[in-house]
């Protein structure tokens, strides 16, 4: 029967970009395994790979340079296509492989077991690799190592993915909000297309919590982060900070972008009555900074500081609005332009 799965790149893809590890720094359990792996199986060259739509990425690696390979000379695209472990004793000897750059050129793969990397809902979005600079046959005891330490990553990858995740709101957590920001300023600083830090937080939340109790509290958080990710695009990153306090990223967003964004959001927020089953109807409302990226900012704390300002002069201006940091020179003309085309939208 045939796996219908294995020939649905597009899920497979979304499936590897739901689990945030792409370009993502080194981390310890990774290391370990492929470690692990090149000491038990005696192999020179050990991958935690992950497979792109163009590239395989390595989130770990022992006995290579890159980081990572163009996919159509790897041997883990071929591995992703099937449930199996795929083995090539000798990579001279396989068409598929035989003269490609990672055989025929450094680092000289000759042989090559992998295992793919499943995550739950079934998609095979890498493979954990052993790999040897000359032929060799890989013996049932080896794969059966190999797949045991895959099943290892596979967990790894989901825990990680359940670090980052905030289990209340949905929201990234501030830990795993930092990671985006920090990839976000690394491809903005290539590409020159840059984005918009917001910080967002509820006002007088602590009344909430005191007056109807944390379950209420907990309500409004769950609610609100609802009306946030439903008001913004699939690549923009939403994040719990702690408490009340979140934060957006609006990557490759003009300053005026972000402004009407987060005037919708803002409007969205203190609009939406939410009933408790225990109490009166809440009405909450949310305080907003914005900083725009600018070349100066080499790190998400940076960032982060220069919205955090911005939050803290919301709140002074007497809450339920925001602050922009003075950053473009146009700012009065900007600011003129977003009203118009807020009162323009609530016009229709």
């Amino acid at each position: 029967m045939r796996d219908l799965l294995l020939g649905d790149e597009p899920a497979r893809i979304a499936a590897l970009q739901r689990l945030n590890v792409l370009d993502t720094a080194v981390e310890e359990p990774f290391e370990k395994i492929v470690t692990l792996v090149r000491t038990v199986l005696a192999v020179p060259i050990a991958t935690v790979t992950l497979v792109d739509r163009d590239r395989q990425w390595f989130k770990a690696k022992r006995g290579l340079d890159a980081a990572q390979t163009p996919r159509a000379v790897s041997f883990c695209t071929h591995t992703i296509q099937q449930r199996d472990p795929l083995i090539v004793e000798d990579a001279d000897l396989d068409s598929r492989f035989a003269n490609t750059a990672l055989v025929a050129g450094p680092p000289y793969i000759k042989s090559y077991a992998g295992i793919p990397l499943r995550t739950p809902e079934g998609y095979n979005v890498g493979s954990l690799c052993a790999m040897d600079t000359r032929p060799r046959r890989f013996s049932p005891a080896d794969i059966a190592i190999l797949s045991n330490f895959a099943s290892i990553v596979s967990d790894e990858l989901e825990l990680r993915l359940i670090a980052q995740v905030d289990q209340l709101t949905g929201a990234l957590t501030r830990r795993g909000f930092a990671d985006q920001a920090e990839r976000e300023i690394a491809r903005a600083g290539r590409s020159g297309r840059f984005g918009t830090l917001v910080m967002l937080d509820l006002d007088h939340f602590k009344i909430v919590n005191d007056t109807h109790g944390h379950a209420a509290g907990d309500q409004v958080l769950r609610v609100i982060s609802e009306l946030v990710i439903a008001g913004l695009r699939p690549s923009d990153m939403f994040g719990r900070l702690g408490g009340e306090e979140f934060a957006i990223l609006m990557p490759e967003t003009t300053s005026e972008e972000a402004e009407l964004a987060v005037e919708r959001l803002r409007h969205a927020i203190a609009s939406h009555p939410i009933k408790h089953e225990n109490s009166a109807t809440l009405h909450v409302t949310a305080s907003f900074g914005l900083a725009y990226f600018t070349s100066d900012i080499t790190s998400f704390p940076a960032w982060l500081k220069r919205a955090d300002a911005m939050l803290y002069a919301a709140k002074a201006a007497g809450r339920n609005c925001m602050r922009v940091a003075a950053n473009p020179s146009d700012c009065a003309k900007r600011r003129k332009s977003v009203a118009a085309r807020v009162a323009r939208a609530a016009d229709v």
